[in-house]
């Protein structure tokens, strides 16, 4: 039996509040149903309009076809700003997606391979803070 599914918490870095999640496995519409009204709820009680995200795909395989439009619907659905999305992780593709990323969130987003280096330029304040 194979575990996947998506994780979420908060981490502080200083005064900077930053949005963590992992994905594991290879995700499912099923994951999506069930994450996705818990994130939406979890989202709301962020009090910012300039949300900070790392997504950590280390452990991400992949993910089934109605999976894959079921992140980019839930992406879409979102009414907040993303000020950075760091996308953490060793896939050859994680480059690519934070180059669409930036098409869709209000902020930028970039990958790292390094976590450390990911959340420090999560923490790096901007005009926008």
């Amino acid at each position: 039996m194979q575990s996947h599914g998506i994780t979420f918490g908060i981490e502080r870095i200083d005064s900077q509040v930053v949005l963590v999640f992992k994905a594991k496995g290879k995700l499912t519409h099923q994951d999506y149903e069930t994450i996705g009204p818990i994130l939406e709820a979890s989202l709301k009680g962020v009090h910012s309009n300039n949300i900070r995200m790392l997504a950590d795909i280390t452990e991400l395989e992949g993910w089934e076809p109605r999976a894959a439009w079921d992140d980019f619907k839930l992406g879409m659905k979102t009414d907040f700003k993303v000020h950075r999305l760091a996308i953490y992780g060793h896939k050859n593709w994680q480059e690519l997606a934070a180059k669409v990323s930036r098409w869709f969130i209000a902020g930028d987003a970039q990958s790292f391979d390094d976590y450390h280096a990911a959340m420090e330029w999560l923490a790096i304040r901007s005009n926008l803070d």
